[in-house]
């Protein structure tokens, strides 16, 4: 039985399997929590038990079968133990290495073992419903899951970011995005979403980057910029509602405020410009920002706190945009583009445009990054073929996590974080 079951068991035999997470002992009985993956449960056993003797070499980790009789015991940790009538050891552990004062270094170094942490365990929890939950979202919108690939000969969202991969005898990097080839998709499906790993070369090494990370993106055609917004808005919504529905008790573990998380899935998300950003940082922070400098983590980190809910900020100036985000035609000097900033530091949850679809801008933009237009002849094809307005954007699922679990850093939102400094283990 899993050990989350426990507690509606009170008064009966039962079978559980896990792995030694607490040990306590004195002379006559020895207090085992138990952990497996739905939760922990304390266990005990006393010195007149045939098994007391296999209950003293047991160490932490070391995996175990229990079967015994589940009791009220306010004094245990979820309140219930078990008292035990058979232990059966399965294997008995080596010295653990990861104790209580252990240095972030050395459970980056060990992270295969620091994944059966609670607090590890229970970011897991919430990443799986959030990935569940995108892919919710979208298929029940009618949007089609379409796979892009990894290896892309050219760049999406900046040539100083690739990484270079050896490809037989030529040369490929991996992927910054799918956007390109999503654009490509929606000409046929329309509406198309996807989930995949995005691999960014940048030289950061802040709580908030990594170098292999993966993104939430959808492209839809005949959608200008007004109507993605407000996806991104709902889908966000959605994750935050499916969140609370399936993992309260991992959010309560992980310190964050339920109620907060409640009152912003309820609330509407603002929209406003770039320009109004800047005239809020220098109204109320005393900041002030030169029109066309693009916003960097403290100026968001200080926007951010006259907002209690994500907010979506539109019509950075196009100069320091990407190459496919268009002008807007009523104000040339702004693109029509957005990002999505999230509450208390954790910065940009999304970011997407409506696309370019005029060629002749499009070859300006490349050369002007000094890209060669040959290499985007396919991509360019999309503008000479039937094309539409349409629009995407891309979601960081590790932000989200990392907002969501209210962690410190954005290593514990994925498995094994790849960062500047870390490609193992």
């Amino acid at each position: 039985m899993d050990i989350d079951k426990v507690p509606k068991s009170v008064g009966k035999t039962l079978e559980i399997k896990g792995w030694v997470w607490r040990k306590r002992e004195s002379k006559d009985i020895i207090f085992l929590v138990i952990r497996d993956s739905s939760d922990v449960v304390q266990c005990t056993i006393t010195d007149r038990h045939k098994d007391f003797k296999k209950a003293k070499k047991l160490t932490i980790e070391s995996s175990v079968i229990i079967k015994g009789r589940v009791a009220k015991d306010k004094r245990a940790p979820t309140g219930y133990e078990i008292k035990i009538s058979k232990l059966e050891p399965v294997h008995i552990a080596e010295r653990f290495p990861i104790t209580k004062d252990k240095s972030t270094e050395f459970l980056l170094d060990t992270r295969h073992l620091w994944l059966r942490s609670r607090y590890l365990t229970a970011a897991m929890k919430v990443r799986h419903t959030v990935i569940g939950a995108i892919h919710k979202f979208f298929r029940d919108r009618g949007y089609y899951e379409f796979d892009p690939p990894i290896f892309q000969p050219i760049q999406c969202e900046g040539g100083a970011t690739l990484f270079e991969v050896k490809y037989f005898d030529d040369v490929t990097y991996l992927t910054q995005s799918w956007q390109l080839y999503a654009e490509a998709a929606v000409f046929a499906l329309e509406k198309v979403y996807d989930v995949a790993p995005t691999f960014r070369a940048e030289r950061s090494k802040t709580t908030r980057h990594l170098a292999e990370f993966w993104m939430a993106e959808m492209e839809a055609a005949w959608m200008d910029l007004k109507e993605v917004t407000e996806v991104a808005k709902d889908e966000v919504r959605f994750i935050i509602k499916e969140v609370l529905k399936h993992n309260k008790k991992e959010l309560s573990l992980l310190g964050q405020d339920i109620k907060k998380l409640e009152r912003i899935a309820r609330k509407p998300f603002p929209t406003i410009t770039y320009t109004k950003a800047l005239e809020i940082l220098e109204k109320k922070e005393k900041l002030r920002i030169p029109w066309g400098k693009d916003l960097r983590t403290l100026e968001e980190d200080k926007l951010m706190k006259h907002f209690d809910t994500p907010v979506v900020v539109t019509h950075y100036p196009k100069e320091i945009m990407a190459f496919y985000k268009p002008r807007d035609p009523k104000k040339p000097k702004t693109a029509l583009c957005f990002d999505m900033l999230a509450p208390e530091g954790y910065g940009e949850l999304v970011g997407g445009s409506q696309r370019d679809t005029d060629i002749d801008e499009l070859i300006k933009s490349l050369k002007k990054m000094g890209e060669s237009p040959k290499g985007y002849e396919w991509y360019l094809d999309l503008r000479r073929f039937g094309s539409v307005t349409h629009s995407g954007y891309g979601l960081g699922v590790e932000r989200l996590v990392a907002w969501l679990c209210k962690l410190e850093s954005i290593k514990d939102s994925i498995p094994f974080p790849r960062t500047m400094m870390r490609f193992r283990p």
